[in-house]
């Protein structure tokens, strides 16, 4: 689990899902707590954000539930349940909640429906392989407060 606190890992699993002519402004490693409102949903992602798009990609893509016994995993993955891009702009409503242990939750909604709970939490992983997790979160979160003050 420590490969995935990596920032440069996960740089280059976002830069794989960066919408042409845009640029990663902040990122960090968090959890999806709930997809679609009735489903929990949790998985260790990347979130990050650029000028107009809020990216959220599995650390590691799952295959199996069991390596020894090759157990295929067929749950859906977030990807595969409401996307890796969201255009800031098609984002309904943004709820910004504190959560145990310095984290917070942020709960949105898109104006087609979909819903998203993810969790960042207040540190990057141990082994400073995330050095700048302080400073990008804070970036997200105010990029995310600003939808939550501007949406209805």
């Amino acid at each position: 689990m420590s490969g995935i606190f990596d920032e440069g890992k996960m740089m280059q699993v976002l830069g794989g899902c960066l919408p042409e002519g845009e640029t990663l402004s902040a990122a960090v490693h968090g959890v999806t707590l709930q997809v679609n409102k009735k489903k929990s949903s949790i998985f260790d992602v990347y979130i990050g954000v650029t000028e107009r798009y809020l990216l959220v990609a599995e650390c590691e893509e799952r295959r199996y539930l069991n390596e020894v016994y090759r157990v295929p995993d067929l749950r859906k993955t977030v990807a595969d349940d409401i996307g890796v891009c969201f255009p800031l702009a098609q984002i309904q409503s943004c709820v910004i909640k504190n959560a145990l242990m310095g984290a917070v939750n942020c709960s949105l909604t898109m104006q087609d429906g979909s819903f998203l709970k993810l969790q960042l939490p207040k540190r990057g992983g141990l082994g400073g392989g995330m050095p700048h997790h302080k400073e990008y979160r804070e970036i997200i979160l105010a990029r995310l407060s600003r939808l939550s003050s501007t949406q209805t």
